[in-house]
């Protein structure tokens, strides 16, 4: 912030105005503008505060950092605020502090998968260039199915959400039976095709297909995006889509589900719908799903992507060269303590 105020200031902005833009103080303004002018660089740091010295230094705070980063507990997958501050001799809040300075968080993890597709540029690019700018004359579906939908009802009834109390419900449920529902999302209008199947097969995946040629204009070009899955890819297929030649398929990179939109709609489905439903049969299950798409289909809202393919390949180059480094770190790190130096 008050390296803002310096900059806009050189721009020949008033104090007044620098204020109204940062959101700040007039005099906070005048202060900081100051201070540089007489210390320059200098004059942006924090002055000493009252209050008693610091009784951990940069070192000891860099060692913390880098051991958090660097290493792991014995017989344990990860540190946490004990482990660390009995390693390293500092109190639990010390090294809480530190840590939320710094954002490390080693409690937590994430997934990732990059894509080995050879093709991945090629097919981000056509994918991403059906969403930004469709053909004319033509309708873009983002096809997929959800498989093994699981209707789940509770070993015991829900307690209901109540003032200063959360909805509770038991931990164990019992199976009622599955479901797979295949949907079709219009990537620029926002509605769904949505059929359930007892099954996740080609013949049922065929049928589906039915389905969207009997909900589809018989005018429009038809373009679908589709994951890689040897449903997808078999014989009745193929001879299905060589028979209309105005559908045109476009299928994802391997390991990249992220690019098919209705993966989002998937999402919202399992959020709104399926993870707190209650169903003691399959049958109830499938009402629900198709409730939740008549809802989607009378006030549609389809997902914005904004996006470009230069800008997506380019933030997936930039993750792989960090796994990169971060991969030969560990194998390096793991040499060293293999050989106990």
């Amino acid at each position: 912030m008050r390296a803002r105020i310096v900059l806009r200031s050189s721009d020949g902005l008033s104090n007044t105005a620098i204020a109204r833009e940062l959101v700040i103080a007039k005099h906070t303004v005048g202060k900081w503008r100051e201070r540089f002018a007489r210390l320059r660089g200098d004059g942006l740091l924090d002055e000493p505060r009252p209050g008693a010295p610091r009784r951990i230094g940069d070192e000891e705070i860099a060692a913390l950092v880098d051991r958090t980063l660097s290493t792991r507990p014995q017989a344990a997958t990860h540190w946490s605020l004990r482990t660390m501050a009995k390693a390293t001799g500092l109190s639990v809040s010390t090294v809480g502090r530190v840590w939320r300075a710094f954002g490390l968080q080693p409690h937590r993890a994430e997934t990732f998968k990059l894509s080995a597709d050879p093709l991945f540029a090629a097919k981000v690019r056509d994918i991403v260039g059906l969403y930004l700018a469709p053909p004319d004359h033509a309708i873009v579906l983002c096809v997929d199915e959800k498989s093994q939908v699981q209707a789940l009802d509770r070993t015991q009834p829900l307690l209901p959400l109540r003032p200063g109390q959360a909805e509770r419900r038991t931990h164990d449920y019992v199976r009622n039976g599955t479901t797979s529902l295949f949907a079709a999302l219009d990537v620029a209008a926002g509605r769904v095709i949505g059929k359930c199947f007892p099954r996740h097969r080609a013949v049922e995946f065929r049928k589906f297909l039915d389905e969207i040629e009997a909900n589809l204009p018989p005018d429009l070009d038809v373009h679908l995006v589709l994951d890689n899955s040897a449903t997808h890819k078999t014989k009745l297929i193929r001879d299905w889509l060589a028979k209309r030649t105005r559908y045109h398929v476009h299928f994802t990179p391997t390991s990249a589900s992220w690019i098919n939109q209705v993966e989002r709609w998937f999402a919202l489905l399992t959020e709104k719908q399926i993870r707190r439903g209650v169903h003691q049969s399959v049958a109830e299950l499938e009402r629900d799903i198709r409730r939740f798409i008549e809802q989607t289909n009378a006030e549609p809202k389809p997902f914005r992507w904004v996006k470009s393919a230069d800008e997506i390949l380019a933030s997936v180059k930039r993750f792989y060269l960090r796994t990169v480094a971060a991969d030969q770190k560990h194998q390096a790190l793991s040499r060293i303590s293999e050989s106990g130096h």
